[in-house]
């Protein structure tokens, strides 16, 4: 008789598409601890991953991603940091969001898969929407900690959320669908959050640059 196993069965079909909505809305938050859990979860025969994500099971990968995670952790709390972090991760936690829906979803047609890709990407996105108006908001309040209880609430989020998905995909798809329906009721204020958002990092950077002596000025 064959050895049972104790990994569960490779997710497939409803179960999937459950996972990647709950996946690509925790890498919108934050993508580093997303692909750090899932691949620990899977280390720990948790969470089965389709073939084409086993490469987040690399201890290289989770190992960077965890200090990757570190250091959004604490930078996330500091104020200039935080502002041109999150301008710059819009072009990271979008495309990671995509490339992982391509990478599960090869039994897809290719029209499908890459359908599939972009509606993963645009889960990633309104979720950063979410955060980058929840932020704008925390910014303009007189008293600092705002932003870092939001920072903290952010990550015990993506951290419990995607451990509670590996034990029920549905009920966890459910939670990040009722968060993408909130972005969607206030998506002019994440609009113009984003806007606010780069214009903010934009003239940080400005600021420290013209605040930076230049090399061999008196």
């Amino acid at each position: 008789m064959p050895i049972a196993t104790l990994a569960p069965f490779i997710p497939s079909g409803a179960n999937l598409t459950a996972m990647l909505v709950v996946i690509c809305f925790s890498a919108g938050l934050n993508v580093y601890a997303t692909v750090a859990m899932l691949g620990l979860l899977a280390r720990a025969q948790v969470l089965a991953l389709p073939q084409g994500l086993h490469v987040v099971e690399s201890w290289t990968v989770i190992g960077v991603c965890c200090a990757l995670f570190l250091v959004e952790f604490f930078g996330d709390k500091i104020p200039v940091f935080d502002l041109v972090w999150n301008a710059l991760h819009t072009f990271v936690r979008v495309p990671v969001a995509g490339i992982i829906t391509y990478a599960a979803t090869p039994q897809l047609p290719e029209g499908s898969r890459l359908l599939a890709t972009l509606l993963g990407a645009a889960i990633a996105l309104a979720a950063h929407g979410g955060k980058l108006a929840a932020r704008t908001a925390a910014t303009s309040s007189p008293e600092p900690f705002s932003n870092a209880a939001l920072s903290l609430g952010e990550d015990g989020l993506v951290v419990s959320l995607t451990w509670f998905m590996a034990h029920h995909p549905m009920a966890a798809a459910a939670v990040a669908v009722a968060g993408l329906a909130i972005v969607v009721l206030t998506i002019r204020f994440v609009v113009r959050a984003m806007r606010r958002l780069f214009r903010g990092a934009e003239a940080a950077v400005a600021s420290h640059a013209h605040a930076t002596p230049m090399p061999g000025a008196r």
